[in-house]
């Protein structure tokens, strides 16, 4: 079938993206689901930090790339051998597939899945190959899913369904903004009723993180960014405290979580980390980056570093957890939707993100 998609066919452009184009809007055709894959209808899809990460080869993938991984979507049908999932079904996509039997996949989300991890990597599906292409030839997927288009086909295990009463632009934010921050909350972190949990980083996922720490009673939670909009939106979420990195010198939380990508924001964790603490890190800088701390407190103070990848979630338990403190009015996930946009907007989405102004844009198809 024919569907209109935004294919990365180089890396590196110079920004301003919305001037240098590096996103094509391009028709492709896209092959049928085999027997363990779905077709599905992308009704909404999230821009990511992680999409900016591969159009500024901050995260190398191989091009051409059709991106996007944080989408919900309509199942218009179904391989042979899958018999969970039904047509008409929403779905919400997962960027890191698991395979169920790795021995990854037995550390209860620890670790990534190593065959999801290997085609993530190569930039196709969980069982092998492509099903996009263009005038040129074979385009690869994004992170199993590539859903910065009107439809995708996606392997059984990089979906999980949710009910009707999920809307799509909630069901789309719960695949990486939610489950990443607020999976890093909920496994990684794991709060207890009289901690202080700090947030370095006020994007889509540290905003998430945000909101599940305050879904949890008796916790206190400091947001902790550069730009002044983003601590005034933490603030108007019912963060205790909202700072800038210098004004957090002093401040000291049981749980302090990194998601800026950033090693001055790591440090920055680390050094608000209280003794028998733990400092939780899931945002993905660039390979090259270092950060310069002394290990003595580790020690002497009994403080751990955590890194954790897609919150260290299993998608199938965590979304309904999610979707179960969003139905409870804990856990107001569209409040993280900062902009909505068209496909045709999508170099000028990453701007904004590049920029740091966003906090999540959505394109709605």
């Amino acid at each position: 079938m024919k569907i209109r998609g935004a294919v990365l066919d180089r890396i590196g452009a110079p920004p301003r993206y919305a001037e240098s184009h590096p996103l094509t809007i391009t028709e492709l055709d896209l092959a049928p689901p085999t027997d363990t894959e779905l077709l599905v209808r992308i009704e909404v899809a999230g821009l990511c930090h992680s999409d900016l990460s591969v159009v500024n080869g901050s995260r190398v993938r191989p091009v051409p790339m059709l991106l996007g991984h944080e989408a919900a979507g309509i199942v218009e049908e179904v391989g042979a051998d899958v018999h969970d999932v039904t047509v008409g079904q929403r779905v919400v996509m997962t960027f890191l597939p698991r395979c169920g039997e790795c021995s990854a996949c037995a550390t209860d989300g620890l670790a990534p899945c190593i065959p999801g991890s290997a085609a993530n990597a190569e930039g196709v599906l969980l069982g092998g190959g492509t099903r996009l292409s263009g005038e040129q030839g074979p385009v690869l997927h994004h992170l199993g899913v590539s859903a910065f288009a009107t439809h995708a086909v996606v392997d059984r295990r990089s979906v999980v369904p949710v009910d009707d009463d999920v809307p799509p632009v909630v069901a789309s934010l719960l695949g990486c903004a939610v489950l990443t921050g607020g999976g890093a909350v909920l496994n990684a972190g794991q709060p207890r009723p009289g901690d202080t949990v700090a947030i370095v980083g006020m994007g889509g996922v540290g905003m998430a993180a945000l909101l599940t720490a305050l879904a949890h009673d008796d916790v206190e939670v400091i947001a902790v960014d550069q730009l002044p909009d983003k601590l005034a939106l933490a603030t108007r979420l019912g963060a205790h405290a909202a700072v800038t990195p210098d004004q957090a010198d002093g401040l000291k939380a049981r749980i302090a979580i990194e998601a800026a990508g950033h090693p001055a924001a790591l440090e920055t964790a680390i050094a608000l980390t209280a003794p028998g603490g733990r400092t939780v890190t899931v945002g993905l800088p660039r390979p090259d980056a270092r950060i310069n701390v002394s290990p003595l407190g580790f020690v002497a103070e009994g403080r751990s570093l955590i890194g954790s990848y897609l919150g260290s979630a299993v998608p199938a338990r965590d979304i309904p957890r999610f979707v179960e403190l969003w139905r409870a009015g804990r856990l107001p996930i569209e409040s993280l939707v900062s902009a909505s946009i068209d496909l045709d907007e999508i170099n000028d989405g990453m701007d904004q993100l590049a920029d740091g102004r966003a906090v999540r844009q959505i394109i709605e198809f």
